[in-house]
């Protein structure tokens, strides 16, 4: 894995730094904007009930095809990544396509269209994540790969979809209407994608040791085919967690505003404010368990903070109060932190870097088709026939399964197997 050293030049080592922090910046930004244009429906899934009437199988239907394509298109989009050795073109081509998808959502007149407009989203969105987080890892030294990729796909996500999203979307839908607010998300999207195509650079700025280089280069060339990558224990019950993940997040992304507003009686304006509790934890806990990870282990983070997570979904239901309930959010809402480890850190620290697109492609895709398709289709058809606590009671049962499956990993943190050496 590519790193800085003391034998680095000091001019290019302060170049590497600055570039890492720029790069981080942009990836951030990025990733953030498909996670506001992603929530953006349940937002404004309220404000939708005059033109569509959705049901909570319909609202279901939206997430998961969203889900089915953004899987479908991350599998095809990692593959295609290794075996061309680019990644800077695809993404671009993503965040700009998943911007001008997003917006059409506002000109669909009935619930077609916007099954249409939500699975041509989701092909975009879907490659953004591999191709991101293979040039994060490449451009991160070792003491930060785990920080740097969870601010990346946590706290970008967490800030721009969790906090902005809720604020800026209500706020939009209440002053000029939900069509207007799905019209302005194409604005972000295409000045990130201006601004990737300028700064980003396909390899990172690195010299490095003799030594180093020909080891690294090795690792590189060393591209397993799909079958050896099924065989890799860490790839597998990585994939196993993420469908029930999965289920966890998209059920409540999906369910929790309508479920705040229907069944508790929260005004929109109250609703937003709980949400954006969810998106203070997403915030905190995005890069908080991975940075804690590098120091005490993947393992034990994703078992630790997975089991906090179970918890939210069993509060939504259970507390009355919106200030307590925000408040219990905050401290339970842990499993943005733990996406980054199984989608990425672990994967990332196990397979060559010559496949690592395809795995982390591969990881999120089964993850989506599992539980962002059909997790949600499910809970919104159960919902339907027994309330809608339903679905929340899935998404604590997904979260419940992953605490499970973390006792088969096998630890992947540098600093930790350093340790363990020593001993």
């Amino acid at each position: 894995m590519t790193h800085i050293t003391t034998s680095t030049p000091h001019g290019v080592e302060r170049e590497a730094r600055r570039y890492e922090n720029r790069l981080l910046l942009l990836l951030f930004l990025a990733f953030g904007f498909v996670f506001f244009d992603r929530q953006a429906l349940s937002f404004l899934a309220p404000y939708m009930d005059a033109d569509f009437g959705l049901s909570n199988g319909e609202l279901g239907t939206l997430s998961g095809v969203l889900a089915l394509t953004w899987a479908l298109a991350g599998m095809v989009a990692g593959r295609l990544s290794d075996r061309l050795g680019r990644r800077k073109p695809i993404l671009i081509a993503a965040v700009v396509l998943f911007s001008l998808f997003s917006s059409a959502s506002g000109l669909m007149a009935g619930f077609a269209g916007l099954l249409a407009a939500r699975a041509l989203m989701g092909t975009a969105e879907g490659a953004v994540l591999p191709m991101a987080q293979s040039l994060m890892v490449e451009a991160s030294r070792e003491s930060r790969r785990g920080l740097n990729m969870g601010l990346l796909q946590g706290s970008s996500a967490g800030l721009l979809g969790g906090i902005v999203a809720p604020g800026v979307v209500v706020w939009i839908a209440e002053s000029y209407g939900w069509r207007i607010a799905f019209y302005v998300t194409i604005i972000p999207g295409l000045v990130i994608a201006a601004l990737i195509a300028r700064f980003v650079r396909e390899r990172p700025p690195l010299i490095r040791t003799a030594s180093e280089t020909a080891r690294d280069g090795a690792a590189g060339q060393s591209k397993l085919a799909l079958k050896d990558v099924l065989r890799l224990r860490n790839v597998v019950i990585c994939m196993l967690i993420a469908c029930c993940y999965l289920t966890w997040f998209v059920t409540l992304i999906t369910f929790t505003p309508t479920y705040l507003t229907e069944v508790k009686g929260f005004t929109p304006g109250t609703m937003s404010g709980v949400m954006t509790c969810l998106g203070v934890a997403w915030v905190l806990w995005g890069f908080a368990t991975p940075g804690i990870s590098d120091r005490i282990g993947r393992k034990p983070a994703l078992i630790g903070f997975t089991a906090l997570a179970v918890l939210c979904p069993i509060a939504i239901v259970y507390v009355s109060s919106p200030a307590l309930l925000g408040l219990i959010m905050i401290f339970t809402y842990t499993g943005l932190g733990c996406f980054t480890l199984f989608m990425a850190t672990i994967p990332a620290e196990t397979v060559p870097p010559g496949t690592l697109a395809t795995a982390l492609g591969l990881i999120m895709g089964v993850g989506e088709l599992a539980g962002g398709f059909l997790g949600p289709m499910i809970s919104g058809w159960a919902s339907d026939l027994w309330g809608l606590q339903t679905a929340m009671f899935i998404a604590a049962g997904g979260a419940l399964i992953v605490v499970l499956l973390s006792f088969a990993l096998r630890e992947t943190a540098p600093a930790v197997l350093r340790r363990r050496r020593q001993r």
